[in-house]
């Protein structure tokens, strides 16, 4: 009995080989649509009619969060939780320097990137999503003992959250912030946070929502678009109503790689937040439920593996395995919600495979850091030292 337990023990993977490789195959995948997403309006915008464009520079936003995981995976976890609050500061700042004129870049009326030169644009928001997860396990983990009490454990959390969130109303980034908030209060649920407070504090969240969509003009055109893009094919509901043509178009086996008619200027950010309905019309139902699979595999995993360092009694290392679970599961929901038309419009990305430098570096880093938690775990369950 003990031999084969000793057998178990040694047999054990050092990582999650079923992790690396769903992760790797929704990388993949994204650089494969992304390409075939942005051909068109990479030859209309490029002087010399460069259709591989955004290959190449998502090409290169890979190799660099590629490069960047293959480093925070060889950060034990102690280290990155003694370096929480410093990331969560320098991506406060961040978030601050984005708004000050000269400095970050406006966009169709936003302001939300910091230009980087050749390397594009740095989008604070997303790298804050990463910070949040890691400064959520940390407070949680040393409040510990105070998370049943509102003025100790809820409430410094609270004020810092609502300083992020007013900032990136600020911008503004509606989407950003409702990811960020939903990793923070998950975060705090599973370590503990009184339930009461927990849903008192989602149902001030709920009339936020509602005010903010019903005292915003933009916001509240998407809600009703959303409820009905047909009454305005041309105006408000025209990313919506392309998103649904390009999903009937696809239907089972979709009409072929790189065939899509809505990614020929139909279709607004078709290689971003609209990439899912490009998949939808050029692989079909089958390839909408593989990615969906692998999202569900990937969040399902993420939450094993918290569990498991959970058993261990390594709380911060649980925690975040789980918040970077939420993370991917509650962007990719909302996305493929969106261009689904289960969800008002928002811009929000898909998570490992639409274009974007700073969403993609910050994906890799949450993955990296996921796997190591994963590596500790598995060198602890063989007695060894990670």
């Amino acid at each position: 009995m003990f031999h084969n337990a000793a057998l178990k023990r040694t047999a054990l993977t050092p990582y999650d080989w079923s992790l690396f490789y769903a992760s790797a195959g929704l990388l993949m995948l994204g650089l494969v649509m992304v390409y075939s997403a942005s051909i068109a309006i990479a030859d209309a915008k490029s002087v010399d009619g460069r259709s591989a464009f955004y290959l190449v520079r998502h090409a290169m936003y890979l190799a660099i969060g590629i490069g960047a995981g293959y480093a925070a995976l060889q950060i034990p976890t102690q280290v990155w939780q003694k370096l929480a609050p410093w990331l969560f500061i320098v991506g406060s700042a961040l978030l601050v320097l984005v708004l000050v004129p000269f400095i970050g870049k406006e966009v169709n009326g936003s302001r939300r990137w910091i230009p980087l030169g050749a390397l594009g644009n740095l989008q604070p928001s997303e790298l804050m999503k990463f910070a949040t997860i890691l400064y959520a396990a940390d407070y949680t983990v040393r409040k510990a003992a105070h998370m049943r009490s509102v003025k100790k454990g809820f409430l410094p959390m609270f004020l810092v959250m609502l300083t992020v969130g007013a900032l990136l109303l600020l911008e503004p980034d509606f989407g950003a912030f409702v990811v960020i908030v939903a990793i923070a209060l998950a975060i705090l649920f599973l370590g503990g946070l009184n339930t009461r407070l927990l849903l008192g504090l989602v149902a001030l969240l709920a009339i936020g929502f509602v005010l903010l969509v019903v005292m915003s003009p933009y916001r509240l055109q998407r809600v009703i678009s959303y409820l009905d893009p047909w009454s305005d094919p041309y105006g408000a509901g025209y990313q919506l109503s392309h998103a649904l043509i390009a999903f009937g178009n696809g239907e089972l086996t979709g009409v072929g790689l790189g065939d899509s008619v809505e990614k020929l200027f139909y279709l607004p950010e078709a290689y971003t937040d609209f990439l899912f309905a490009v998949i939808g019309e050029e692989l079909g139902l089958i390839g909408v439920l593989t990615v969906i699979g692998l999202f569900a595999w990937v969040t399902w995993r993420a939450f094993s593996i918290g569990w498991q360092a959970s058993l261990m009694q390594r709380n911060f290392a649980a925690l975040v395995a789980q918040g970077v679970g939420v993370w991917m599961g509650t962007q990719a929901f909302i996305n493929m919600g969106v261009n689904l038309g289960v969800l008002p419009t928002k811009g929000l990305t898909l998570p490992l495979m639409s274009y974007g430098g700073s969403g993609i570096v910050a994906n890799c880093l949450a993955l990296a850091v996921l796997m190591r938690v994963d590596y500790e775990n598995r060198c602890l369950m063989r007695g060894k030292k990670a």
